[in-house]
């Protein structure tokens, strides 16, 4: 069965996107190819059943931004980082969808995430929930070279605390992370921005 085009958002890509356990919820991306992009601020959500698109809200929507991170809190959204032209991001906000049908007009809301505290600008890194909490670690920094730091937040508080470097990985991006029920294991990615050869490229990886 083809996703209806009938008000799907626009084409783009480099967007993220989270199922709440009913709807799937996309959102940001770059819908412009030429040049640097042109990044969104704009998202919808999928509800397979009716098989029917509705816009995400745009009140207190985070600015446009793509190469960015986002988890599902089981009642939240949250995308955090990315870049724009503005340059890299460490700030991001909380969308929480309203419950029941689509109906237009109820698109939810949003709220800002704190940038008090918040681990250094960043893109391409990795996002994890840990049920309470979400992880975020590694990628590219504003001057474009790969980090080996992270964060946590918890949306519950709305606060950041800083995440342990003893013992962690070499700086990378284009990792992968996961969330195992008590840890985040981090694998592979690329040692630069962009690998010139096998030579960039890592087989290794740690667990938080």
């Amino acid at each position: 069965i083809g996703v209806s085009a009938t008000s799907a958002p626009s084409a783009r890509f480099k967007h993220t996107a989270v199922w709440t356990g009913t709807e799937m919820v996309i959102w940001g991306g770059d819908i412009n190819i030429p040049s640097n992009g042109t990044p969104t601020n704009s998202g919808a959500r999928y509800n397979p059943s009716p098989n029917a698109w509705t816009p995400s809200s745009s009140l207190g929507v985070p600015s446009a931004r793509m190469d960015h991170s986002a988890v599902w809190t089981g009642t939240k959204m949250v995308v955090w980082g990315g870049k724009n032209g503005d340059g890299v991001l460490n700030d991001g906000g909380a969308y929480t969808p309203p419950t029941g049908p689509l109906i237009p007009g109820t698109e939810g809301f949003w709220s800002a995430t704190q940038t008090t505290g918040a681990p250094a600008a960043r893109h391409q890194h990795t996002a994890i929930w840990t049920g309470s909490k979400m992880i975020v670690w590694g990628g590219l920094d504003s001057a474009y070279e790969p980090i080996n730091t992270g964060g946590i937040y918890d949306p519950a508080t709305n606060a950041w605390t800083s995440l342990s470097t003893t013992g962690a990985p070499s700086a990378r991006t284009g990792h992968t992370a996961v969330w195992t029920g008590t840890h985040m294991v981090i694998f592979g990615g690329s040692d630069t921005e962009v690998p010139g050869s096998a030579a960039d490229l890592l087989a290794d990886g740690a667990a938080y």
